[in-house]
């Protein structure tokens, strides 16, 4: 199962794919009931799972608005006793104006109106992993975390202003921007899990690939620049590997 963002569901939508080329004449199911969407092989009796949650953490509805709860994690329910887990979170950490879905971010027994972004995904991320430590069997569920993915909408590390127009990977091999902010955050959280949690290292690699966005052919087509996302097949494809390559070892 995949939990996270719509960078989660793009490389569950290539995932899918690449799986239904590998056996064509397979039947499936494909079906939506709220946030969780599943795959289905009925006759291998496997399910590729993809469940939305942009925070990993709660936003709840309450009088003084909407509130999103730092150490709050009620719908880990859903994720509970899966045989793999790959989660995601960090692309609406800073969304703001109509596209921040809540009102409020509520810490422990305090309540801001805004506060670093950085600083609130860390703590989120260590409300997650506290969950991981006291809820995962690990003899029974595997964990990932994918890393950081990055967007080009500045066009950070060469001359373009965008992603658009883009045909041609950055030059390599290290980004010119340097290490994502938010990946760093992560990497420390990470470290401080005594249970397993295999990192998708995919923020370095997927910082070079400007050329690898929908860019007008995004949300819908023509109507803005998407250098956010990822074609399909493309980098998504690269970040299965990945996973596969992972899930083989170990």
């Amino acid at each position: 199962m995949f939990v996270g963002d719509s960078l989660s569901l793009n490389q569950w939508q290539s995932l899918t794919c690449m799986l239904h080329v590998a056996v064509p004449q397979a039947k499936y199911t494909s079906e939506r009931i709220g946030g969780l969407s599943r795959f289905t092989f009925p006759m291998y009796n496997a399910s590729i799972m993809f469940f939305r949650n942009a925070f990993l953490v709660d936003i709840i509805s309450e009088k003084s608005g909407r509130v999103l709860k730092l150490d709050s994690l009620s719908t880990s329910k859903v994720w509970q006793g899966m045989d793999t887990l790959i989660f995601n979170s960090w692309h609406w950490w800073l969304h703001t104006g109509r596209k921040q879905p809540w009102d409020l971010i509520q810490d422990d027994n305090a309540t801001y109106k805004d506060m670093d972004r950085l600083v609130a995904y860390g703590k989120a991320l260590n409300t997650w992993a506290r969950w991981i430590e006291s809820n995962v069997d690990q003899r029974k569920t595997k964990v990932f975390f994918q890393g950081v993915s990055p967007d080009h909408a500045s066009g950070t590390g060469s001359n373009a202003k965008n992603c658009g127009r883009q045909t041609q990977p950055l030059p390599g091999p290290n980004y010119l921007g340097g290490p994502h902010p938010a990946e760093v955050v992560l990497e420390q959280v990470l470290q401080s899990i005594s249970k397993p949690v295999y990192l998708l290292n995919i923020t370095g690699m997927s910082q070079l690939r400007i050329d690898g966005h929908p860019s007008v052919y995004g949300h819908g087509g023509h109507r803005e620049m998407d250098c956010s996302h990822w074609c399909l097949a493309g980098v998504p494809d690269s970040w299965n590997q990945l996973l596969y390559t992972a899930l083989v070892q170990s």
